[in-house]
């Protein structure tokens, strides 16, 4: 396909900082009903984690994978055309070909303008079915989903805030004044509330989830695998407006990979803890997470959960293998002897659980792009197993259903070529008057079923039950 398809409206990159106390998600809010509307949200949590929210709307170019062909759409003319090409690499060639000759035009200090993970450039969803378009995998589990592959927008502006300092950005390729940002009104205040309309059902139940790690039992004392992620989806049916459901699931979880997407059929509510892959000025860092223990309100009860996780020698042998496995996909587009584990077996706690999170950091090849990076190491290890293509054929088997949205990965790319990402797990997908939500977990020898489907209970408590409130 020509990659000179789509070309921007200017080469010149304007930025301004917005004067504005308006809460960040009460501007997204203008645009949340568009096609494509964009969040990325720290959601309040601890800025170590996550310190920038960034929205996007109203992109130039689309770019859509779904049955093994990409196509790529231009938003102002409806002009497409199709490529049977990796989806990534179509992505990562239509972005070069337009955006490698920006310049920036700005009173905002150079320092200020530095820090920002992102001015302008691509961003949207990978599912984890993408990896059909890597692997050749089975086609078991049953797909009833309308949500593509790969769904991504080329986006000419932006609004940034920075956590940290409280400052707003507003970037665009038009010059457009700041002050009029953004050109759009927002939906009716009377639009329909979001409720349930049915309870939550899950795909398993809980003797056929157990019987299911049984068989995974049996093909790692084969040597099949070492580890295998297997996990349940619940479904119900909605109305409503989607962003209503993303707030309040924000603010009872205050995850820092947080994220809203609204797609024409489908909207993705996502509210991770887990970052996948980031790449800062050719810097590459991944955090998986794995092994998960419930919080409590009781500070004692707490600490010793906390600690009782620490100390779980079957958690950190399961950490310890994905970490190996990430260590392998990093070094497949990082630099020789570069690839490093600074961070083994820390702790980091959230609104619902504990978690045990290692970080895996490299350096970006020079002939290497972070998409690159991006397919070579997708779907992230720390939800498949090991090897993964073994486990990802037994998870096939094993579930239903595919998973779609869930355990792939949303994720940004600036035109500086720094990119960051997410794993889809604490996600939800909603289309057609369904939403599904999943939960799982990683199963290794010594993994005991009982506590491994109540695991996945646990990584729902602040979600499941935040949303039946809203049933009547």
């Amino acid at each position: 396909m020509s990659h000179n398809l789509y070309k921007p409206s200017s080469n010149t990159l304007f930025i301004s900082e917005i004067d504005t106390t308006e809460p960040f998600t009460q501007l997204f809010e203008r645009v949340q009903h568009l096609p494509y509307a964009m969040l990325f949200d720290t959601s309040g949590g601890n800025t170590a984690f996550g310190r920038y929210n960034i929205m996007l709307w109203a992109p130039s170019v689309v770019v859509e994978s779904r049955h093994g062909k990409t196509r790529v759409t231009i938003s102002n003319t409806g002009q497409c055309t199709e490529s049977s090409e990796a989806p990534l690499k179509v992505l990562d060639n239509l972005q070069r070909a337009a955006l490698s000759a920006i310049s920036i035009d700005t009173n905002v200090p150079t320092t200020d303008i530095q820090a920002l993970p992102f001015l302008i450039g691509s961003a949207g969803l990978a599912g984890y079915d993408l990896g059909r378009y890597y692997e050749v995998l089975p086609e078991n589990a049953c797909d009833e989903y309308v949500c593509p592959d790969l769904a991504v927008g080329l986006f000419e502006q932006s609004v940034i805030e920075d956590t940290a300092t409280g400052k707003r950005y507003f970037c665009r390729l038009c010059n457009i004044e700041a002050p009029d940002f953004p050109v759009v009104d927002a939906l009716d205040d009377e639009a329909e509330s979001f409720r349930l309309t049915s309870n939550w059902q899950s795909n398993l139940t809980q003797q056929q989830y157990v019987s299911a790690l049984h068989q995974i039992h049996e093909y790692l004392l084969a040597g099949d695998c070492y580890q295998v992620n297997m996990a349940q989806r619940f479904k119900a049916s909605y109305i409503g407006n989607e962003w209503q459901a993303y707030q309040t699931l924000s603010a009872a979880n205050k995850a820092p990979f947080s994220a809203f997407f609204r797609l024409p059929e489908s909207t993705v509510i996502s509210i991770s803890p887990e970052r996948f892959l980031s790449v800062r000025e050719g810097k590459v860092e991944t955090k998986p997470i794995k092994g998960t223990r419930p919080r409590f309100t009781d500070a004692k009860q707490d600490k010793a959960s906390a600690d009782a996780l620490l100390a779980a020698e079957k958690d950190r042998a399961e950490n310890l293998m994905i970490v190996d496995l990430l260590r392998n996909d990093l070094s497949k587009h990082c630099k020789p002897g570069t690839v490093e584990v600074p961070a083994l077996f820390a702790l980091e706690s959230y609104e619902a659980v504990h978690h045990m999170v290692s970080t895996v950091t490299g350096e970006l090849n020079d002939d290497a792009s972070p998409l690159d990076l991006l397919a070579g190491a997708f779907p992230g290890g720390s939800i498949t197993g090991a090897p993964k293509i073994r486990a990802m054929e037994i998870i096939d088997e094993l579930e239903p259903h595919r998973r779609n949205v869930y355990c792939g990965s949303i994720f940004y790319l600036g035109f500086r070529q720094d990119m960051d990402s997410s794993i889809l797990i604490r996600t939800l997908l909603a289309e057609q008057g369904n939403l599904y939500c999943w939960a799982g977990g990683g199963i290794v020898v010594d993994s005991q079923p009982d506590e491994e489907y109540q695991e996945t209970l646990d990584k729902v408590s602040r979600i499941l039950p935040t949303l039946k409130q809203f049933m009547r």
